[in-house]
């Protein structure tokens, strides 16, 4: 039988918080690290996949120990991204509501400096930070790791692989007498590094549902394809799969861009996020992915972390990935909360040769998808082809006289005899452009 959180002791002012944000039953890694947080005195690496509730299982806790002394900083937690550091700070803000006024504050890049050193004057008692904005404040002496009695380090393994020198050089500035608790959903030789030199040797590792790093419930499929298809493939893919929200993951910010641009084209609704975008418009394309207003999401690997939404019902990995790590983050995506997902990979030939080593490290199975026959892919674009003339607006700029002409030309025909017409031209058209043209002979 599940247990309740008062069965761990959490106290009622948080229980209250909880309740009030639908939030009844612990999850796997709360009801085994928030004991141990609150009632141990060990450091903890906990291995478990995303979208399991991993802030509050360190968030809960702290926030109740924290009660006991706030004259000073005592917690700070460490996470990859801007996105992924605002959604823990909004969501330890929400644990906290009901619990005695307890300042905290997130220091991310996107925000005025200025107003962030103003704001560490009031000695907040946890921060929630990233590398690069927490080293940048330390070197105009406006905070002081000094007195840090908990570091949490979120996503740590992504942290790592992308900010390894940033994190390295807070690690050396904070004081050796303090609790660490390390998330993570993979445990690369990195963050070994980091368990066996900056956290004490009795250290807690506790395990959440990682019999397979692949996450349960992700469908882990290819397709193999030669490159001039490559976007036809995937354009064919996401059109079997309108209405429903995916994430697509480019090695490159130039390839996200190009992409995006290509679906935009194509009329998917779809935005982009990338390291160099302004974090206004970051927040502005994840609002509208998180709120429905737009479908697909195409992103790097590190701007995609922070992202918890529960209805993702696809990844598509439009390149694959560098990493194992990275190819769990990117399914981790989907299937959350318990639900059911699918994870796409679209290769080409020689790429195929390396899905054996992301079984065997991983602990997953690929499945072939049989690439759509030319037949499909050419009605695919057509399809797209009538949805683009569909959201054309019409041009208020054509005269009446030219306007006139042109409906006289087809004034006799019903609009079945229309759109036959139409489509006939239009298959003829993309007919001609996909035959070979013969080489011109010599004179």
């Amino acid at each position: 039988m599940s247990k309740q959180f008062s069965e761990l002791n959490i106290e009622e002012s948080l229980q209250k918080s909880l309740a009030e944000l639908q939030i009844t039953i612990p999850t796997e890694v709360q009801e085994k690290t928030i004991p141990h947080i609150l009632n141990q005195s060990e450091d903890l690496v906990v291995l478990s996949k995303t979208g399991t509730g991993k802030t509050a299982a360190y968030g809960l806790p702290l926030l109740q120990l924290l009660k006991l002394r706030t004259t000073e900083m005592q917690v700070l937690v460490l996470a990859p991204t801007r996105e992924l550091a605002q959604q823990i700070h909004q969501q330890l803000l929400a644990f906290a509501q009901y619990s005695d006024p307890l300042p905290m504050l997130a220091l991310t890049g996107g925000t005025p400096i200025k107003s962030q050193v103003e704001a560490l004057k009031q000695t907040p008692s946890l921060i929630v930070a990233t590398p690069g904005r927490l080293l940048d404040l330390v070197k105009r002496e406006a905070i002081d790791l000094s007195r840090m009695t908990h570091l949490v380090l979120d996503e740590a393994d992504e942290m790592l692989s992308a900010l390894k020198t940033e994190v390295d050089s807070i690690l050396k500035i904070l004081p050796k007498a303090r609790r660490t608790f390390l998330f993570t959903a993979t445990l690369p030789g990195s963050l070994k590094q980091i368990v066996q030199n900056s956290m004490s040797s009795d250290v807690i590792q506790i395990n959440v549902g990682m019999s397979t790093v692949g996450h349960q419930g992700i469908d882990h499929r290819y397709v193999v394809v030669e490159p001039i298809e490559k976007l036809e493939v995937l354009l064919h893919f996401l059109n079997s799969r309108l209405g429903q929200r995916g994430i697509i993951f480019c090695k490159t910010k130039a390839a996200v861009n190009k992409l995006a641009k290509k679906l935009a084209i194509n009329k998917f609704s779809s935005g982009a996020i990338h390291g160099s975008l302004t974090q206004g418009i970051r927040d502005r394309v994840l609002g509208q992915f998180r709120e429905g207003h737009i479908d697909i999401l195409v992103a790097t690997d590190l701007a995609a972390r922070g992202i918890d939404v529960k209805a993702v019902s696809f990844v598509v990995n439009y390149h694959l990935p560098d990493t194992y790590e990275a190819y769990v983050h990117r399914s981790g995506r989907t299937a959350r909360a318990g639900a059911e997902g699918l994870s796409f990979t679209v290769l080409q030939q020689d790429e195929v040769v390396e899905l054996a080593n992301f079984e065997s490290e991983l602990g997953i199975t690929f499945h072939e998808v049989t690439k759509a026959d030319p037949q499909s892919l050419e009605e695919n674009n057509v399809l797209l082809w009538a949805k683009k003339i569909f959201k054309t607006k019409p041009n208020r700029e054509v005269s009446s006289e030219f306007k006139t002409k042109i409906q006289t030309i087809f004034h006799h025909l019903t609009k079945e005899e229309l759109i036959d017409k139409v489509l006939a031209y239009q298959l003829a058209q993309a007919k001609t452009e996909h035959t070979p043209t013969e080489p011109s002979k010599k004179q």
